[in-house]
C-alpha cells in the first residue's frame, strides 16, 4: 500500500516560494489501477517522484508498504518496491542488447545469475519482447523501446510501476501496445499501476481516476464518475472523452439518458434504453 500523508513539497525551500504539491494526502491500494490526470503544473510528476523516493517531501510522509521514503535505510527496497518508468525510453536503456538492458537492474541488485535469466525470459515474454531479445534496442520503435523499459522494471520483481506519461513521445500504434502492456501487467501479474498521463483515453481504462490541480486532488473516483462532472473537469482545463460529452450534452437537452458513459457501445445502449 502507498500512502502519502500530509505532504507539501516545494523544489526552491526559501520562504515565499510555491509549494507544487500542498497538503496531499492520498492512499493507493495493492492491485490497483490508478491513473492521475492534470496539465502542467498540476504536480503530478512532482507526486510520482516522491513515491519512487526520488524526492523528498518538505513536509509530511510518504510511505510505501509502511516504509518512510525519508528513511535512507529503505530508499533501496522502496525503489525495488515501486519501479519507475519516464516519458522518453532512450533515458531508460542503458545496453547494447535487449535482453541485457533487461538484465541490468537485477545484476546491480546482486541477484543471483540464475534468478537474473529466469526474469529476463520472464519480463521479455509478459511484454510480447521476447522475439526481440538479441536486437539492439536503439533499432527498435518507440513503443517497443518503452515495452523494453517496462521489462527492464519488471525484471526487478516491483509490487508497484509507476509510468510518468509513459506514452506522450510514441505514436498511436506505440501508445495502444504500451497500454495493452500496462493492462496486461494489472490484470494478469496483479501489479499496482500508477499511470501518469495527459490523455482521456489512457485514464478512462482505470480502476480509479484521480485529478490534480495545482497540487491538490480535485477529483476522485470511477473514471465513470469522474468524466460525468463535465463542468467541472473543463474548468479546469482538462476534456472528457468525446462519447462522455455527448452524453452530457444529450442530458442536458432533456433526454433521460445516464450521462456516465465512457464507450460508444454504453451510449447506444443507452439510447437504445
Amino acid at each position: 500500500m502507498i500512502e502519502i500523508k500530509n505532504v507539501s513539497f516545494k523544489y526552491d525551500e526559501t520562504e515565499n516560494s510555491e509549494y507544487i504539491i500542498e497538503n496531499l494526502n492520498l492512499s493507493i491500494e495493492k492491485g490497483e489501477f490508478v491513473a492521475i490526470l492534470g496539465h502542467n503544473g498540476s504536480g503530478k510528476s512532482t507526486l510520482a517522484k516522491l513515491i519512487n523516493g526520488l524526492l523528498l517531501p518538505s513536509d509530511g510522509d510518504v510511505f510505501v508498504d509502511e516504509m518512510n521514503t525519508k528513511d535512507d535505510e529503505n530508499l533501496w527496497k522502496i525503489r525495488a518496491l515501486a519501479g519507475m518508468v519516464f516519458q522518453n525510453p532512450d533515458n531508460q536503456l542503458v545496453a547494447t542488447v535487449v535482453e541485457e538492458d533487461v538484465a541490468f537492474g537485477p545484476e546491480n541488485l546482486g541477484v543471483p545469475s540464475d534468478e537474473i535469466k529466469k526474469r529476463v525470459d520472464f519480463s521479455l515474454e509478459a511484454v510480447g519482447m521476447n522475439d526481440y531479445r538479441k536486437n539492439a534496442p536503439h533499432m527498435l520503435s518507440g513503443g517497443q523501446k518503452q515495452r523494453v523499459a517496462i521489462a527492464g522494471i519488471l525484471a526487478m520483481t516491483p509490487d508497484y510501476i509507476i509510468l510518468d506519461e509513459p506514452t506522450a513521445m510514441l505514436d498511436p500504434v506505440g501508445r495502444k501496445e504500451v497500454m495493452e502492456t500496462i493492462l496486461m501487467l494489472n490484470k494478469t501479474q496483479n501489479k499496482t499501476i500508477v499511470l501518469i498521463t495527459h490523455y482521456m483515453d489512457e485514464a478512462a481504462k482505470s480502476d480509479r481516476l484521480i485529478v490534480m490541480e495545482k497540487g491538490k486532488v480535485v477529483l476522485d473516483g470511477t473514471p465513470k464518475k469522474v468524466f460525468s462532472n463535465v463542468n467541472e473537469v473543463k474548468k479546469i482545463g482538462l476534456d472528457v472523452p468525446q462519447v462522455t460529452e455527448l452524453a452530457w450534452e444529450l442530458k442536458n437537452s432533456g433526454f433521460d439518458i445516464n450521462n456516465e458513459i465512457l464507450s460508444i457501445d454504453e451510449l447506444v445502449g443507452e439510447i437504445w434504453h
